[in-house]
Formats: structure tokens, C-alpha cells, sequence
């Protein structure tokens, strides 16, 4: 069977950055962007044609709408690894400034896309995820008792993901576990007498919202070590521009790329299993052998997953080109992404501790620049810790490079004094 061929699309009306905007130039330190090759043809040129109208970073734009297509593509095309099959759900955060990354606005612009090429959609995309037990009921099969749900579809936004990390965290949680074997695609179960439910066949996908503060303090290394954070891919955003009129309210209108994606869509959710073309095959060997090398700290961590990752991103710019088979663009705009995100994960989670406390402290040393002595910390603390918890939780800071020790006199003891090191 040949590959389905897009039509050709109309073309872009002319329509140029808005004369007020005013481009701003990253903050030091910011992760490099990824290369244009990332931009793949329907997905780029529809991100670079809202890209002037908006203060949303292009970036947020791209990997939600990516992470949006594949949920809305469901379960009818996969990529098989052995006797795994990798479905196009993917988990995606982005962090940056609580109000100033705009990680809202290009949400907004992402689902009113996704809804117009698939209005089936739209009821599928939920947001409140608490409970392990509360992911499963949403996309459960029917039983003799309740029918169930139908369209085992789910696009979970979550735009305060601090929370669900919090959640993730507790003790009995089932959260952490559910959303690992949805990542997995492998069938879910709540197994209590009175509510039971199962779903076999449920195609999860995940987009949260964060800040860099918000991750480093929620992240800890029970989450580092069990695979909950590496099958997240983190991405880095930030307002672009200033745009004070705003810019066109619909700048797709006229241009025929929604009407595109509805049909590349169509296409893909019946498309089946997808492969390699042999120059693919050739380019993913290669790739996959870098991707393989295990990384040190935090960051081999949370990038343990890249071959998956990248496999799954590839299979998406594949789909929604409108092909069969992933061929060597797809892989490139998947490792241009993905290579992307894994300098994300580098600069929101460079020296993070992976201990709450540590990066309550260090929350706290922020807030007071001019440094806190170790008694006014537990101050602060209200004495809710014990002192080896606070003295391991200090010199953890002071190990990872992020708080300095100064001894003042007293006439006795010296007192320590304890202040966060500036940022580079």
C-alpha cells in the first residue's frame, strides 16, 4: 500500500509579526533552542504561522500540539520493539515562569487546533488528576453493570502539575504506578470490592505545567529511581515577545491547515503499524547507540527513557506527515526534540537535590538574599524537623553547588550562616 499523500495546502496568507511586538532575547543560561528540523512540515508550518500572533514560546506550541495529535490519534497506529508496541501517547511538561512563560496561552492555541480537526476530542480532555484509582475510571471498559466508557482516549492537562507530583509522592498513592503503566500502554486495573474497574485497551496522554522552582522542590529521588519523571519529557519555555494589542485572534483562518490536520489525522487513526524505510533504519541504529549511553546524576536519570521517547516522537511526525513509514526526517525532527528536552531537564534540574526539604530550604534562602542562620532556618521551618534531617538536607544544598556556608562570631560558637548561591 503507497503512502497517503496530503493535498497541497493554501498558502499562508501574509500576515507579518504584529508592528508592536517587541522579540526578547533568552535569560542567561537558557537551554539552546532546538534546531529548525524540529519544525516538520504540517506540525512547523502551522507553529510558525501562529508563532508571530502569540507570546507563547514555539517550542510549547510544537510539543503540545505533537503530544495533542498523538492522543487524538488513539491506539490505531503503533511502532513495534520486539513484543512491545509504542502507541503514539506521549508525557510532556513544560516549565518555565508561572505567568510570564505564557504556558497557558499556548495550551489555548493547541486545543481550539485539536478540537477543530477532531471535535471528538474535546470530551476527552480532562484535567484534575488526583488519584491512580480516578485515571482508570475515566477510561474503563464496560462491564455488565456500567457501560463503561467508549472512547478510551484521554488527554490530561494539568496546568498546576506541582500538584500532582505532591500526590504522586504520598505513601498509598496509586497515581505514580497507574500513569507509569499508562505511559507503558499496558492495561489498567483498580482492584477493590466495591468499585472495580479495568481498561484494557486506554490510550493515555499527558501535558502538565510547571515551574522550575515547583519541579525541584516536588522531585524527588523515589520518583528519580522508579521510572515516574524519565517517562515525562521536560521542555523549557519562556514569553517570546511582547505583543501589548495582542496579534490576530485567528491567524490559521484562510490558510487550509486545519483543514489539513483534520484530514492527516483521519488518515493516521487507522493507519495500523508503522516501520522504518532502510535509510531510517540505517540513521535509528546509529542514533539509538548514542541514545543508549547512560548519562551520570539526575539527568541519566530522567533520560533514561531517550530511545523510547525518541522512537515515539518520530512515529508521530510521521503520522501526521501522512505516511506509512518513519524515513529519516521524522527521526531528525524526533532527535532534534528530544535532544531538546534532555538540555531542558539539564537546566530546570541542575542541582537538584531530590529531597523536599533541601529545596524547601533553598526556597527559603532565596527569599531572604542577605542568608539565614541554621536557627532561623529551623525558624522558618517552624522546628518541624528533626536536626539530622535539617543538617543533611543543608550540606546537600551545599554539595550540589546551591547554598554557601559563612561562619560569623559570636563570642562563642560560631554561628553558620547560610545563603543560596547566586545562579549562573
Amino acid at each position: 500500500m503507497t503512502d497517503w499523500v496530503l493535498p497541497l495546502p493554501l498558502q499562508p496568507t501574509e500576515d507579518p509579526e504584529p508592528a508592536c511586538a517587541r522579540t526578547l532575547a533568552p535569560p542567561e543560561g537558557w537551554p539552546k533552542a532546538p534546531a529548525p528540523v524540529a519544525y516538520h512540515e504540517l506540525l512547523g508550518e502551522i507553529v510558525t504561522t501562529l508563532a508571530p500572533h502569540t507570546e507563547a514560546d514555539p517550542i510549547a506550541i510544537l510539543t503540545q500540539l505533537l503530544v495533542a495529535f498523538g492522543a487524538a490519534v488513539g491506539r490505531g497506529a503503533w511502532f513495534s520493539v520486539e513484543a512491545t508496541r509504542h502507541h503514539p501517547n506521549e508525557f510532556m511538561l513544560l516549565v518555565g515562569d508561572s505567568s510570564k512563560a505564557r504556558k497557558g496561552s499556548s495550551w489555548d492555541h493547541v486545543r481550539r487546533l485539536i478540537a477543530a480537526a477532531d471535535p471528538t476530542i474535546e470530551q476527552r480532555i480532562l484535567t484534575g488528576l488526583s488519584s491512580g484509582e480516578g485515571l482508570i475510571w475515566a477510561v474503563r471498559d464496560p462491564t455488565t453493570q456500567d457501560a463503561g466508557i467508549a472512547d478510551q482516549r484521554l488527554l490530561v492537562i494539568e496546568p498546576e502539575f506541582a500538584s500532582v507530583l505532591r500526590a504522586s509522592s504520598r505513601e498509598i498513592s496509586t497515581l505514580s504506578p497507574t500513569l507509569r503503566s499508562a505511559w507503558d500502554g499496558r492495561p489498567l486495573a483498580i482492584l477493590t470490592r466495591t468499585s472495580p474497574a479495568r481498561a484494557t485497551s486506554a490510550h493515555i496522554t499527558l501535558i502538565g505545567h510547571i515551574t522550575q522552582t515547583e519541579l525541584r522542590r516536588h522531585t524527588t529521588t523515589i520518583e528519580l529511581a522508579n521510572g515516574y519523571l524519565n517517562r515525562i519529557l521536560i521542555i523549557a519555555c519562556r514569553r517570546q515577545r511582547l505583543l501589548p494589542e495582542g496579534g490576530h485572534h485567528d491567524p490559521l483562518a484562510g490558510t487550509g491547515l486545519t483543514r489539513l490536520l483534520a484530514a492527516t489525522l483521519k488518515h493516521a487513526q487507522r493507519i495500523g503499524q508503522m516501520s522504518l524505510d532502510d535509510d531510517a533504519r540505517q540513521l535509528w541504529h546509529d542514533a539509538y547507540r548514542q541514545l543508549a549511553q547512560p548519562q551520570p546524576g539526575v539527568l541519566g536519570q530522567v533520560t533514561a527513557r531517550a530511545e523510547a521517547h525518541t522512537i515515539r516522537l518520530a512515529l508521530i511526525y510521521a503520522l501526521a506527515d501522512g505516511q506509512r513509514q518513519i524515513s529519516p526526517p521524522h527521526l531528525n525532527a524526533a532527535l532534534s526534540l528530544h535532544d531538546y528536552a534532555a538540555r531542558s531537564a539539564a537546566w530546570a534540574l541542575g542541582g537538584a537535590t531530590g529531597e523536599p526539604l533541601a529545596e524547601q530550604i533553598h526556597a527559603a534562602l532565596q527569599a531572604n538574599p542577605a542568608g539565614l542562620t541554621r536557627s532561623q532556618i529551623s525558624d522558618t521551618l517552624k522546628h518541624n524537623q528533626p536536626a539530622g534531617q535539617l543538617d543533611h538536607a543543608l550540606h546537600a544544598l551545599h554539595a550540589a553547588g546551591r547554598a554557601t556556608i559563612t561562619q560569623i562570631p559570636t563570642g562563642g560558637r560560631p554561628a553558620q550562616l547560610w545563603t543560596a548561591t547566586p545562579a549562573r
